[in-house]
């Protein structure tokens, strides 16, 4: 007895659950069929042709599909059967018509001219739905998605401010209205005042978003309200297909936004390289007035016949020589480089190239460091003729191998400001001139040697040559420091053009920490040094990061300085050329020859990046009022 009431318990619980989902698929069915109405008669009202009341019915023979279908397509598809009153004349026109579907590239599955004919509700539905998802939602591209999930990425930014919205998908997420809400409040704050809804309100919310969407953004009522807050879950597709209205009547706004940030990127660009060359100039004239006036300095000195005092000024030159003397070396080097990376980025963003201004050249500091070497010399051996215990042999063998040692420091020097051609050959270049570094170490031991002798023997004064061994030491260090920095910077600007996505100090920023991380200077960072540059960047590192690492690193444990770029960048951009800049600015101006203070405002572009454009942009010959000649602009800006 009580195995059969268990049994029967059994099946009537299978029973309820069985007619619980039949009544759930009905109503998304029905749901489904008025969307799905309301959206076929939105597209023919845009040529004026009379709304369709029974889906199913009155698509049946064809006429009203290919309507749609010439609309949504944008081409013709007669000759057809305008009034088919024989089934073979209705079969022929539904099948031109799915014909033209599976040409677009869309798989109408178990779906043939039949079923339309024969009105069969699911399969028209099914068909619709992928006449939606083709023409209105594939479309939609968000970082490399699909259209769905493209859709969702697209929502989940536009609304990701909201503490009230969580948009995980087209079903429950939608149910309270605030959704909604949030997607008209962040593109027309004006229109919903967000923080004053009743967040309870889930009725009150989604009509108010709805009758706002109709009436002030031209976005056709697809569904009603109790279609999302009456059913336990909202039919996805129904959602889907009216979100989508959503997408496409902001996406203009969202250009618009686009060309702003473009425009505000460019600016700060200009503005960096103006910096850059400011700093160049002003650093170039500081360096002048200390070397002259130093050698001013040596001019009115006085040597007496006591060794005491001639040892005392040769003292003094060594200090010179250890602190000034080396603090101009490496700005000299640094000013060298700042000038080859100025021309550089220049370079990068197809801007014209800069030269210094007569009397701040390189080769006029090359002169004037040619002047204070040659007054160094003079004042030199000035000192030196005072002090006559010497051994000529141990001096002279140490200046050969010191002065050829600087030489060839400034042969790599030399070679690292003259850099030319790709930035992937410049690359090659700099990274060969490491192969040199063993030997040079190799000739400073036994420079180090000869220097030890020479101590020993009391010739620590040297006419023969300038350079002491910590002189020659600091210069390799200068010299390995330089290579270095030139190949980072130059894998920088590999990086920046292949992702300009990044800001100029998004990139700077990651850098730094990659150098920081870099312990051991391999270029690498291991997986724990990966770890804490993830954490000083504010970045958990998780099981999920864990398996990014080893997929970008391809199963290595260690990280390139490449792959932690790529790693950080979520979004990347092609660098901007002038040719998208000339339409961003014209985008800006609406078609106008001239751009104002209140496009660039309304453009969302930082008001100190307006500044700078009211400053450098000419004033437009058709508005001298207040507009400003951006073709002219940008042609002068560009090669």
């Amino acid at each position: 007895m009580t195995s059969y009431l268990t049994t029967n318990l059994g099946q009537m619980a299978l029973k309820k659950n069985y007619e619980e989902k039949k009544q759930m698929v009905n109503a998304w069915e029905l749901i489904q069929k008025k969307t799905f109405t309301k959206w076929v008669n939105n597209k023919l009202d845009l040529r004026s042709i009379p709304n369709i009341v029974h889906l199913n019915q009155d698509l049946a023979n064809g006429v009203r599909l290919i309507q749609l279908l010439e609309i949504i397509g944008g081409e013709s598809l007669r000759p057809f059967n305008q009034n088919p009153g024989m089934i073979f004349q209705k079969m022929e026109n539904v099948n031109k018509a799915l014909d033209f579907i599976k040409l677009r590239g869309v798989a109408l599955t178990n779906i043939g001219a039949e079923d339309i004919v024969n009105k069969n509700l699911k399969l028209v539905l099914g068909m619709l739905w992928t006449i939606i998802l083709r023409f209105t939602i594939a479309d939609i591209n968000q970082d490399g998605k699909n259209a769905k999930e493209g859709l969702l990425l697209w929502c989940q930014r536009k609304t990701a401010q909201y503490e009230e919205v969580d948009v995980r998908d087209f079903t429950y997420s939608w149910t309270d209205g605030l959704a909604f809400c949030a997607l008209i409040h962040h593109h027309h704050p004006e229109l919903i005042d967000f923080d004053s809804l009743d967040k309870n309100d889930r009725h009150g919310n989604t009509a108010l978003a709805f009758e706002i969407a109709e009436k002030e953004l031209n976005i056709p009522k697809l569904l009603d309200v109790e279609d999302v807050c009456d059913i336990s879950k909202p039919d996805e597709r129904s959602v889907m297909t009216y979100v989508a209205e959503y997408f496409h009547a902001f996406s203009a706004r969202d250009e618009f936004e686009t060309a702003g940030r473009r425009v505000a990127k460019f600016a700060d660009v200009l503005a960096s390289v103006w910096d850059m060359e400011h700093q160049y100039e002003l650093r170039v004239c500081a360096l002048m007035d200390a070397v002259e006036f130093i050698q001013g300095e040596w001019d009115n000195t006085e040597l007496t016949d006591s060794y005491f005092d001639a040892k005392e000024k040769s003292m003094a030159f060594d200090i010179y020589k250890s602190t000034e003397k080396r603090s101009w070396v490496a700005e000299k080097k640094n000013i060298d480089a700042l000038l080859g990376n100025i021309q550089t980025k220049a370079k990068t963003y197809n801007l014209k190239p800069y030269y210094p201004p007569n009397g701040l050249t390189l080769q006029d500091l090359d002169n004037t460091w040619n002047f204070l070497l040659q007054n160094e010399a003079k004042y030199h051996r000035r000192l030196n003729r005072t002090i006559r215990e010497i051994k000529e042999g141990l001096r002279k063998a140490y200046a050969e191998a010191a002065n050829d040692f600087q030489q060839q420091l400034d042969s790599i020097s030399a070679e690292l400001v003259n850099l030319e051609g790709s930035l992937q050959s410049q690359l090659h270049l700099v990274q060969s001139l490491t192969k040199s570094f063993e030997p040079l170490q190799e000739s400073l031991s036994i420079i180090q040697m000869l220097d030890h002798e020479c101590i020993e023997a009391n010739t620590e004064e040297n006419d023969y040559t300038v350079y002491s061994l910590e002189d020659l030491s600091f210069g390799l260090d200068l010299v390995k420091e330089a290579v270095q920095k030139k190949s980072a910077f130059i894998q920088n600007q590999i990086v920046s053009r292949n992702m300009t996505n990044l800001t100029p100090a998004q990139l700077e920023e990651f850098e730094q920490t990659f150098r920081y991380f870099d312990k051991d200077c391999t270029n690498t960072l291991s997986v724990s040094e990966f770890k804490y540059a993830l954490s000083s960047l504010g970045i958990v590192y998780d099981d999920k990061l864990e398996s990014v690492f080893y997929q970008i690193t391809n199963n290595s444990d260690f990280a390139t300085f490449e792959q932690f770029i790529r790693f950080m960048v979520s979004v990347t951009e092609d660098k901007t050329t002038p040719g998208q800049l000339m339409d961003s600015f014209r985008t800006m101006a609406g078609d106008k020859p001239y751009v104002t203070e209140l496009d660039l405002r309304m453009s969302q572009i930082p008001v100190k990046m307006i500044d700078y454009l009211k400053k450098t942009m000419p004033t437009s010959a058709v508005n001298e009022f207040d507009g400003y000649d951006y073709e002219s602009y940008l042609a002068e800006m560009f090669n």
